[in-house]
């Protein structure tokens, strides 16, 4: 049983950071790409930011220069740096690997329960 779950959310003010991680657990062969949903109230659920397991990133516009994905490979771990928040960005934020569970020789899309960003004043 291979599992996601997020840590990090919060409320913060305007202009605040936080600090999303999720980690991958589980019987797992290999993670392949790594990344960031978000869906506000309302609103259909996007793509933020990803990361293959070579490193490459690719963001949202509404993010770049103020959010960064990263991953630990050896932890099965991907973070999510966000600076300049803005109210906009609150969400409930998901995160999402394509990976191959242990022994199944076939990728499979999962995803964790959610975290809660709410930035407001």
């Amino acid at each position: 049983q291979v599992q996601l779950v997020e840590s990090g959310g919060g409320l913060v003010q305007p202009g605040g950071s936080l600090r999303l991680s999720c980690a991958a657990s589980g019987s797992i062969f290999k993670i392949y790409v790594m990344g960031w949903y978000r869906q506000a109230p309302g609103k259909e659920r996007e793509l933020v930011a990803r990361i293959t397991s070579g490193g490459s990133a690719n963001y949202t516009d509404s993010v770049k220069g103020r959010f960064t994905i990263s991953r630990d490979n050896a932890k099965n771990t991907v973070y999510l740096q966000m600076n300049s928040l803005k109210p906009e960005d609150t969400a409930l934020y998901y995160c999402n690997a394509d990976l191959a569970p242990r022994g199944s020789g076939v990728m499979f899309d999962y995803w964790g329960q959610g975290t809660q960003v709410t930035v407001s004043s």
